[in-house]
């Protein structure tokens, strides 16, 4: 997840806990540390503790490096251009929602404004992206 909202990461964190989706989360705070994260680059080197994701959820708004930027640039690199990113953003705009899609996400969705929301939310995409979807192997 990249988020640089703190309550964001939590609620998130604690809504797919509480969803009993059973996938680790992994969170950075931008754009930029994204990149990096998904590259192994800097701190992320470590592929068994910053494993590559099977999907990511993006928001748009974030300092540094936003979402667009950085769904930009994985939607352009070879290596990374398989994992499906879901925008979960505050953002009800139609022209974020038309950029998003047309630069490659898999999905847009407004965050919901109670935690009843995100848990049904998670609980949601934990079972579409997990029980249904068939992915490659998201290995290099």
């Amino acid at each position: 997840m990249a988020d640089d909202d703190e309550d964001d990461r939590l609620l998130t964190k604690d809504a797919l806990d509480e969803s009993r989706v059973l996938n680790q989360l992994y969170c950075v705070e931008d754009g930029e540390e994204l990149l990096h994260y998904l590259k192994r680059q800097g701190r992320y080197q470590d592929e068994d503790k910053y494993p590559r994701p099977s999907l990511i959820l993006l928001d748009l708004n974030m300092p540094k490096k936003d979402g667009r930027e950085a769904l930009k640039e994985i939607k352009q690199d070879p290596d990374l251009k398989t994992i499906p990113v879901v925008i979960l953003t505050t953002s009800k705009q139609e022209e974020d929602m038309v950029k998003g899609y047309g630069l490659g996400a898999a999905s847009y969705i407004t965050k919901p404004v109670n935690f009843e929301g995100l848990v049904s939310l998670m609980k949601a995409l934990g079972r579409y992206w997990i029980e249904f979807v068939e992915l490659p192997n998201n290995r290099r």
